[in-house]
């Protein structure tokens, strides 16, 4: 090896060992390898809004000018396509208000399925809002002629964020809801409208993630009303910086009419908290970026919200600290319950010391305020609502159930999020992370009590790197849809193949895979026979999988006397390795230097032998190796070398002679015998 390769080595370990210390996924798998669907047009980009309709078997796509519906078994089969363009008239008229050529057109960014099952789209229309309704009959996708007024339910300007969810029929929506996108609001829409406060200690400067129902009185012991929880955030109003962001937890109540006098028209039960994923440098935020809600059925007080967090907001931002965080239901509900803050006449927000013995809004009306006489909002004191108006925000803050983080990662920042629940072969259940980020990636994850999070393995889903929009999941049929602005991936979450054996299969303890006894292959255990197929989730014991007499790979090497060379080891996975010495394990020393991707050995007559490259993997206190490569080392001299060099030349040479004249012999005695 030449001494600037080595010097090149030499910088490379340094690196890696300076570098920070994150939870590393154990297997990276590239876009070339990962069996994807791929739905990309020449002229579709701009995607902003996805709904999955399971029932229907359809996947809606919004983008730019257009809707596309494709199949959600198969994405690269179009069933459909609306196209929802502007009118050069509204266009030109919209580019008179500074607007660019861009922005003025028609962007799809809202898609919900509502309780008659028409879907409510919505787009932005040249800066002038516009909603219409799908119908699905008799196999095909119509849309109704009669449209309607979308002000405020989605933002005029196509790039700016907001949240929105529907309720049967009612929509709720949070985001900008004038042209100048300098007014925000929570808001519900129909009937009986409502919104929240325009003050500063309602909302200040809010950023919406994500919004969220709660069927709490489905397993309420006193019929407590419904919650929808809004996630964003926000300039803290608590703190002494006045540019501090702060991510938060606001909630408001499914029957909330408004106030009889005061609050008329506005939220009477608006309450928010501090949510803290506690990460990162002292002293730093952590901003939520996205929430999945994974209903508990037997009991909505275990529900649980998955969020993303990042340190560092810009999307732009390719080398940021990330982590996700769960919050129980009933953990949030009790902040709720809890103290609240007031504003002193100097600024500052402190807690709130005086009396205050309604227990509206910090529970929704139940039973026991219904026997009271308080059946909904309007039946609440005007002092009560007063006091509401101005103690939005609540003492405590809103802390994961473990304390921390379930994982951290400092490469490419978390975005979006879905969780998927997977029943193994022992019918325990285990939730499923996918985990999307910036560059085009998603990670795969599991959290448990023993052993805590890790990441089974991470897939490269766009060739290159770009910000994954939306994650969407089918559990029904096990498939994953995750979008950027141009492209549509549809993925597998079952499929097993990428694990080559029984060990492989089972160490790895992918909820979704177990060892297929009858067929000799890693599989899915959805709906397989507990008879003919093995999984361990616990310890990943491989003990239990069929003998294997695999030959290993030996290479046979001669290394010259001191003079350094590299032994590569790339195993497939991220697993750390060890380098095993002629039947002992190999310790750093000048001559054997030790780094992730392989040895450098400077060799004297003393280490010639067997090397062994293993990949090490720690499972409940078990310790597994798996040898990844071996090489048969043997030690020559420089002079001993050049001996041999030449001996080998002579050998060549008298070989090649002969086989050279029994070429000439054989033509000569076929032409000597030719008819």
């Amino acid at each position: 090896m030449m001494k600037s390769e080595v010097a090149l080595l030499y910088v490379l370990i340094i690196m890696s060992k300076g570098s920070a210390q994150s939870m590393k996924p154990r297997r990276s798998v590239f876009f070339s390898d990962v069996n994807l669907k791929l739905f990309k047009e020449p002229d579709f980009d701009s995607l902003s809004s996805v709904l999955v309709r399971e029932d229907i078997g359809q996947l809606f796509i919004g983008a730019r000018g257009k809707i596309i519906i494709l199949s959600l078994d198969d994405i690269t089969k179009q069933t459909q396509q609306f196209n929802w363009i502007v009118t050069s008239k509204d266009k030109a008229q919209c580019q008179t208000k500074d607007k660019s050529i861009e922005e003025c057109d028609n962007y799809i960014t809202l898609m919900h399925t509502l309780n008659d099952g028409r879907i409510l789209v919505c787009g932005t229309k040249a800066f002038d809002p516009i909603c219409a309704h799908l119908i699905f009959e008799k196999g095909k996708v119509t849309m109704e002629d009669n449209w309607e007024n979308g002000k405020g339910k989605i933002p005029f300007d196509p790039n700016k964020n907001f949240a929105s969810l529907v309720n049967g029929n009612t929509l709720y929506t949070a985001g900008s809801i004038n042209f100048l996108g300098s007014v925000e609001a929570f808001q519900r829409h129909g009937r009986n409208s409502l919104m929240t406060e325009h003050i500063s200690s309602w909302l200040k400067g809010p950023n919406m993630i994500s919004m969220k129902f709660a069927e709490i009185s489905k397993h309420s012991y006193n019929n407590e009303d419904d919650s929808v929880f809004l996630f964003l955030t926000e300039i803290g109003i608590e703190n002494q910086r006045n540019d501090l962001r702060l991510s938060r937890v606001a909630r408001v109540c499914k029957s909330d009419m408004g106030g009889l006098k005061t609050l008329q028209r506005k939220w009477t039960s608006f309450l928010k908290a501090h949510l803290d994923c506690p990460f990162g440098d002292e002293g730093s935020t952590s901003l939520v970026q996205d929430v999945f809600f994974l209903q508990d059925e037997k009991n909505v007080s275990d529900s649980i919200f998955y969020a993303t967090f990042s340190l560092n907001p810009k999307p732009s931002s390719t080398c940021s600290q990330s982590a996700v965080c769960t919050y129980k239901l009933s953990d949030i509900q009790q902040v709720f319950r809890g103290n609240f803050m007031t504003e002193t006449d100097s600024g500052p927000w402190v807690r709130f010391t005086g009396s205050y013995t309604s227990p509206y809004p910090r529970t929704c009306i139940n039973d026991e305020m219904r026997a009271k006489g308080v059946r909904t909002s309007r039946d609440v004191l005007d002092s009560d609502l007063m006091f509401v108006k101005n103690h939005p925000l609540m003492e405590q803050v809103v802390t994961p159930i473990t304390g921390k983080p379930l994982l951290v990662g400092s490469a490419a920042q978390f975005s979006r999020i879905v969780v998927d629940k997977v029943t193994s072969l022992d019918g325990q259940q285990h939730n499923v992370m996918f985990i999307s980020n910036n560059s085009g990636w998603v990670q795969k994850a599991v959290w448990s009590d023993d052993d805590g999070g890790r990441i089974i393995e991470e897939l490269q889903l766009f060739q290159d790197p770009q910000p994954i929009r939306f994650l969407q999941l089918s559990s029904r049929s096990g498939q994953l849809y995750s979008t950027t602005r141009t492209a549509v991936v549809q993925l597998s979450v079952r499929d097993c193949s990428r694990y080559t054996s029984c060990i492989d299969c089972l160490i790895a303890r992918d909820p979704y895979c177990g060892w297929d006894r009858r067929t000799g292959l890693c599989a899915a255990v959805a709906g397989a026979s507990k008879f003919s197929m093995i999984q361990n989730l616990i310890d990943g014991d491989v003990g239990i999988c069929p003998s294997s007499h695999l030959p290993k790979q030996i290479i046979d090497i001669h290394l010259t006397l001191d003079v350094a060379q590299f032994l590569p080891c790339t195993p497939d996975t991220n697993l750390p390795i060890s380098w095993n010495f002629s039947g002992s394990i190999l310790e750093p020393s000048p001559r054997h230097i030790l780094f992730s991707q392989g040895l450098i050995l400077t060799p004297s007559f003393t280490d010639e032998g067997l090397y062994t490259c293993d990949t090490v993997e720690v499972v409940e206190g078990r310790e597994h190796r798996k040898a990844v490569i071996q090489y048969n080392v043997k030690i020559l001299e420089g002079e001993i070398l050049g001996r041999v060099n030449w001996f080998q030349g002579v050998v060549v040479y008298i070989l090649g002679s002969f086989c050279l004249l029994c070429v000439m012999l054989i033509i000569y005695m076929y032409w000597k015998h030719k008819p």
